[in-house]
């Protein structure tokens, strides 16, 4: 696969996850959008949702909230998740990830909802 191939199937599968279109300028961007998405993410061989809850569980579980947040944010955005599906999540990981850590991603999935409310 050429450089200008794995950069296209990159962006695509960034668009495919967030929802939104990335123009990668500098290296760290270039190594995200050709490796981790354009390789890594689009091998196929799990599905984008499943990806997507392997990487809230272990944000969670490490207390990055915020990088939880951005993926349920693009989950309620794009349709794989709805409300319901957050705060089920959110119950779930307390068991395995703590409460405390629950608790801080409980407040950042109410807000998310909350916005995503406000935008429909």
């Amino acid at each position: 696969m050429s450089n200008e191939d794995r950069r296209q199937r990159g962006k695509d599968q960034m668009r495919q996850v967030y929802g939104w279109d990335i123009e990668p300028s500098k290296p760290f961007e270039v190594a995200t959008v050709d490796h981790l998405f354009g390789e890594v993410w689009a091998d196929g061989k799990l599905s984008v949702r499943d990806r997507r809850l392997v990487l809230i569980g272990m944000a969670a579980a490490s207390g990055l909230e915020d990088v939880a947040g951005l993926q349920l944010d693009a989950a309620l955005k794009l349709g794989e998740l709805d409300a319901d599906d957050l705060r089920t999540l959110v119950v779930f990981l307390a068991h395995y990830a703590g409460w405390p850590r629950a608790a801080r991603l409980n407040t950042e999935v109410e807000q998310i909802i909350s916005r995503h409310e406000k935008n429909q």
